[in-house]
């Protein structure tokens, strides 16, 4: 509920516009469950028309518009190449994350559970597991990914300020899952320009 990248802000919009539509749902429902027991009789083309017009046809509306907005969002979270997008191996185990990068002058940049990423520029996050299944996940950059064993799937992160933001395996993985945690830090363009050669790492 406090995002702090694109892709969490979008997720969070998503939250509010569900919440409003199941509640706009659920008060139509309380409204005729309220005149339902209002005294009088109905008649029957009366019943007929509650029944097809206020218990079929607005909740499908109001929820087939949910679910094309859902649809046409959650596309918009899935990884692109625009804006050339750093590339970050994340791989993890139980019960740490080892993240690999590109290093400024070649080679590659290793730090566990520490995750370094340039603030306002997207990091695409290739998820790898070689024991159990693991769940990556920053709730305020964006939502969360599974690491499966034998499978490399991408999860793009933003943050729009620098800052640091806790990480979680939101996935049980075991009986130190409590304690599967790690940091990302956003550095602004001095700092990421400091880790990148190696001084911040």
């Amino acid at each position: 509920m406090d995002p702090a990248g694109p892709a969490a802000e979008a997720i969070n919009t998503i939250w509010w516009v569900m919440l409003a539509g199941a509640m706009a749902i659920f008060l139509f429902v309380a409204a005729l469950l309220l005149l339902a027991f209002r005294r009088g009789e109905a008649g029957e083309a009366s019943v007929r028309w509650w029944i097809i017009g206020g218990g079929l046809v607005f909740p499908g509306t109001v929820l087939t518009a949910l679910l094309v907005y859902a649809l046409v969002t959650g596309e918009q979270l899935l990884p692109t190449d625009e804006r050339s997008p750093l590339q970050v191996a994340a791989h993890s185990s139980q019960y740490e994350w080892i993240f690999t990068q590109p290093a400024a002058g070649g080679g590659a940049i290793r730090t566990r559970n520490v995750l370094h990423i340039p603030a306002g520029r997207p990091v695409d996050v290739a998820l790898t597991t070689s024991d159990v299944i693991h769940s990556f996940w920053v709730p305020r950059l964006a939502g969360k990914l599974d690491a499966i064993p034998g499978h490399r799937n991408v999860l793009r992160i933003e943050a729009s300020e620098p800052g640091t933001y806790s990480g979680m395996c939101a996935e049980y993985c075991g009986i130190g899952h409590s304690g599967h945690v790690f940091r990302v830090i956003a550095h602004d363009a001095a700092g990421w320009v400091q880790f990148q050669s190696g001084e911040g790492a």
